[in-house]
């Protein structure tokens, strides 16, 4: 019976891989909880999702990221993953969920635009 159960989750795990297509291509040694990420976040980051969710809407995908090294998921980023998800609402996202050590120039291909310098009257 316990054999039976760990084939059927493990049978789920993989189709919820291949169905999601990103997890399968996110380091895993980069820190944070890679399948929480993938469920929590993957609705903040969608190409179509809102511009600026409500930080309270953040709080399982921010969970998920807790100890993320965002530097290493940063050099990991492919085409594909740049392909399927929204770069800008990804940063936006690991900003407002406090991540440490986001890259403020590259992450994957993407050049993180500099924000505009601020003038004292």
């Amino acid at each position: 019976m316990a054999i039976r159960c760990l084939s059927f989750a493990t049978c789920i795990l993989t189709l919820t891989i291949l169905v999601l297509g990103i997890c399968a291509e996110l380091p895993l040694n980069c820190g944070g909880n890679v399948l929480g990420i993938v469920f929590q976040c993957k609705k903040f980051v969608e190409k179509d999702a809102p511009q600026n969710p409500p930080l309270a809407d953040l709080e399982a995908c921010c969970a998920s990221l807790e100890g993320v090294n965002a530097s290493c998921y940063c050099k990991n980023v492919t085409p594909d993953i740049e392909n399927a998800i929204s770069m800008e609402k990804a940063l936006f996202v690991a900003n407002a969920c406090k991540v440490p050590n986001v890259p403020t120039d590259k992450c994957g291909s993407y050049i993180i635009p500099r924000p505009p310098p601020s003038f004292k009257a």
